[in-house]
């Protein structure tokens, strides 16, 4: 896949804004433990950044998701994993289904307004007692009227502490035959009314090892009433409009991954050609030679793959199979690179401010978040059909 003019145009504009109004703020907000997302995005949606692949009716782009591969990939110039993730969150995690199934209606009041970066969006999947496993979820949106009366808690989201509304999944009937697939709705929820959270919904931060400005939320719902009009395409159609949505998500994840771990690999073989040790520099060390082409070649593996599943994706083939290997590789190339070029600063790489602590600490939730690498094989050994069927 080759980067088209308008590609790269993207892509400057981009670097040219986080030069400018990110990168020299990720300090101060990392330690602060959240950034001005509604500032942030406001930047990123004057210049039409949030909404490239999304209806150009709603004030989107129209354009394919090549578009969003070639933006995602310049988010690492951020200098953290947080802002890149909630930016993520807002272009290809909380919108995709709202962008292809929501009503008219739905999409003016929330899409454009998030589209324009007058709105944060965060999605409500995640409950302690059910995160990889989506079907396990317990909050449940009960009929009454033309209302739901929404109850249950939503724990590990994005944005949620500051953003204005939520798609959320949740259960809208009981199960039929032990089926839990066909009772989830996606419901768009209004979490804040002029900054100030709903009546109904109470949400408390948790704190983390990593994505420090990225703010966290465990959110409670009350008996909050939401128009049943909010529901996103058909009833019972959430799970399924939620797979779809994952399928984006982890094209995302893999997009916004390679190119810092190249950046860490590229510092690394920088200090290693600095740091003198046994009469010479740890750069001239055969095993620490070997092991960097090693991790390069991962990461361009990394980006192969990414590559050839998002020009599958454009072409509108399923891609569930590659998404699937795309978000393991990314997860577990995160933790590889970022843990064995730590291993190579030695003390340094120990110390907080230090790039590459940072991105051992940010890394590590790409193998847990957004489905855990165990539950990526459990999908590939499904679809390559590796398990034999009928047994007993």
């Amino acid at each position: 896949m080759q980067w088209s003019h308008e590609h790269l145009q993207v892509q400057r504009t981009l670097k040219r804004y986080i030069d400018e109004q990110i990168a020299p703020h990720v300090d101060e907000w990392e330690r602060a433990g959240i950034f001005p997302a509604h500032q942030v995005f406001k930047g990123l949606g004057d210049l039409g950044l949030l909404g490239l692949t999304k209806p150009v009716e709603f004030g989107g782009a129209g354009l394919d998701y090549s578009y969003a591969v070639a933006m995602a990939e310049m988010l690492h110039h951020i200098g953290c994993g947080a802002i890149p993730m909630a930016i993520g969150v807002q272009t290809d995690m909380c919108t995709p289904a709202l962008a292809r199934f929501g009503s008219d209606a739905l999409r003016r009041e929330f899409l454009a307004p998030a589209i324009a970066g007058d709105m944060v969006g965060c999605i409500g999947v995640s409950e302690p007692g059910a995160g990889s496993d989506v079907s396990s979820i317990r909050t449940f949106a009960k009929k009454d009227g033309d209302d739901y009366v929404i109850n249950g808690e939503k724990m590990w989201i994005t944005n949620s502490l500051q953003a204005d509304w939520m798609c959320l999944l949740a259960n809208t009937s009981e199960p039929v035959g032990g089926n839990l697939h066909h009772n989830k709705s996606l419901i768009m929820v209004r979490l804040r009314e002029n900054g100030q959270l709903v009546p109904g919904i109470t949400a408390h931060k948790i704190e983390k090892i990593g994505m420090h400005s990225s703010d966290t939320g465990h959110l409670f719902f009350d008996n909050l009433r939401v128009p049943r009009r909010n529901l996103i395409g058909q009833e019972g159609h959430g799970f399924m409009y939620q797979m779809q949505q994952f399928q984006e998500e982890r094209l995302w994840a893999a997009a916004s991954n390679w190119g810092g771990l190249q950046q860490l690999i590229r510092q690394t073989i920088e200090y290693a050609q600095q740091r003198q040790m046994f009469g010479g520099y740890l750069s001239d060390m055969q095993w620490f030679q070997f092991k960097m082409g090693e991790l390069a070649t991962e990461v361009q593996a990394l980006r192969c793959m990414l590559y050839h599943a998002c020009e599958e994706y454009v072409a509108g083939r399923d891609v569930l199979e590659l998404a699937t290997m795309c978000k393991l590789k990314a997860g577990r190339a995160s933790r590889e690179v970022a843990d064995t070029c730590l291993q190579f600063w030695g003390g340094m790489g120990f110390t907080w401010d230090n790039p590459i602590s940072r991105a051992y600490r940010d890394g590590r939730l790409g193998s847990i978040g957004g489905g855990a690498d165990e539950v990526m094989l459990g999908i590939l050994t499904k679809t390559l059909g590796i398990a034999r069927k009928g047994r007993g």
